[in-house]
């Protein structure tokens, strides 16, 4: 099975061009599912999953209340009914990231998901990494090595120990987020970039690109969305197209869909197939002990700027933040074993200089 995840900055048009994407591989045969929080019409051919953030969360929290009642009976606090809940700030990314966990369990060749707009989408697709690694920390998985001992603790202090149903939560939550994450990091998922060509966009899509790149997410192809034609008598579409013309030639290759004039249905736009597979960009560490005495660990960062990198070590971990994205990665094996002996951006990759520690470098006789 295939992912495509389609986004591009606010008001592109993305959502009619991913309803266009699903309903093209629908028509040249793929089993085509289309995941989106918009209310659209349905392509033919088409399995379309409409987000219902305010259902899951409802079911999310009662469930939660049932597990925790021991612990909230002990409190006192007041059970909450079904009607009175409303869904928080977040559980729009929640109901997405879901749907795409349940995704992979579907008989379809292709999933075309509808995220949200860039460069939003890149904090939603990095939200399964973040969220387990925030677990790892608050509820460590040794920390259970105590468990035969909580009924000895319980009965000492008086009262129910809710540690049992909080780590079975974590570790229930943790292989969710883990379903999720390896969709995200699959080599058959790649990304769908959707935009009008204006000065505006492209700042977005070069954020977007860069957080993209910064969690190894690959691009399939750029839309030009609405590009107007040229040779125009009116003097502003003339104006608005040559003025179009030129963030297209930036972009390159991007493909571009005319503007109709109005606002087009699915069927109306006629987009490129999805791409082929692609392997994630490796992180290589390249030995350089013998030339420069250090381990070389090269970050593919196309776009970058030099002032908009940040780099700090925290143990056995790298964070490493590009624009306003942030990323925490572990270190290999072999730069753990070093201390940071600097950094540069050389031709779109962050180099990582690690000189081996003395007191943890094995020593040669």
């Amino acid at each position: 099975m295939r992912t495509l995840l389609v986004t591009g900055p606010g008001g592109s048009g993305r959502t009619t061009v991913a309803a266009a994407t699903a309903l093209r591989a629908a028509r040249d045969g793929l089993r085509t599912h289309l995941i989106t929080g918009e209310d659209l019409a349905q392509p033919p051919g088409v399995t379309v999953t409409r987000l219902a953030p305010a259902d899951d969360f409802r079911d999310d929290l009662l469930a939660l209340q049932d597990r925790a009642r021991s612990a909230l009976d002990l409190l006192g606090a007041a059970r909450l009914d079904a009607d009175e809940l409303t869904p928080l700030p977040g559980s729009d990314e929640l109901a997405l990231l879901r749907a795409l966990r349940d995704s992979a369990a579907g008989p379809h060749d292709l999933v075309v998901v509808d995220l949200p707009p860039a460069p939003r989408a890149v904090a939603v697709l990095a939200l399964p990494g973040q969220l387990r690694r925030y677990l790892r920390r608050l509820l460590p998985a040794e920390r259970q090595a105590a468990r035969a001992l909580r009924p000895v603790l319980g009965r000492l202090a008086g009262v129910p120990m809710p540690a049992e149903w909080l780590y079975e939560t974590a570790a229930r939550w943790d292989a969710e987020l883990a379903a999720t994450q390896a969709v995200i990091d699959a080599d058959t998922t790649l990304v769908r970039l959707v935009a009008e060509p204006t000065p505006a966009a492209d700042r977005i899509l070069r954020t977007t690109r860069l957080g993209l790149s910064l969690h190894g997410l690959r691009t399939e192809t750029l839309i030009a969305n609405r590009v107007w034609p040229d040779g125009s008598a009116d003097p502003w579409l003339a104006d608005a197209a040559a003025r179009q013309r030129k963030t297209v030639a930036a972009w390159q290759d991007a493909y571009e869909i005319p503007h109709l004039g109005h606002d087009p249905l699915p069927a109306d736009l006629a987009v490129p197939p999805p791409g082929a597979s692609a392997p994630r960009v490796p992180w290589p560490v390249e030995d350089r002990l013998a030339e420069d005495g250090v381990l070389l660990w090269r970050i593919p960062l196309p776009g970058a700027v030099r002032e908009e990198l940040t780099l700090v070590r925290r143990g056995d971990e790298l964070v490493v933040g590009a624009g306003p994205f942030r990323r925490v990665v572990p270190l290999p094996s072999a730069p753990r074993r070093c201390t940071v002996a600097g950094a540069g951006l050389v031709d779109g990759e962050l180099r990582v200089r690690f000189a081996p520690d003395p007191d943890l470098w094995p020593r040669t006789p």
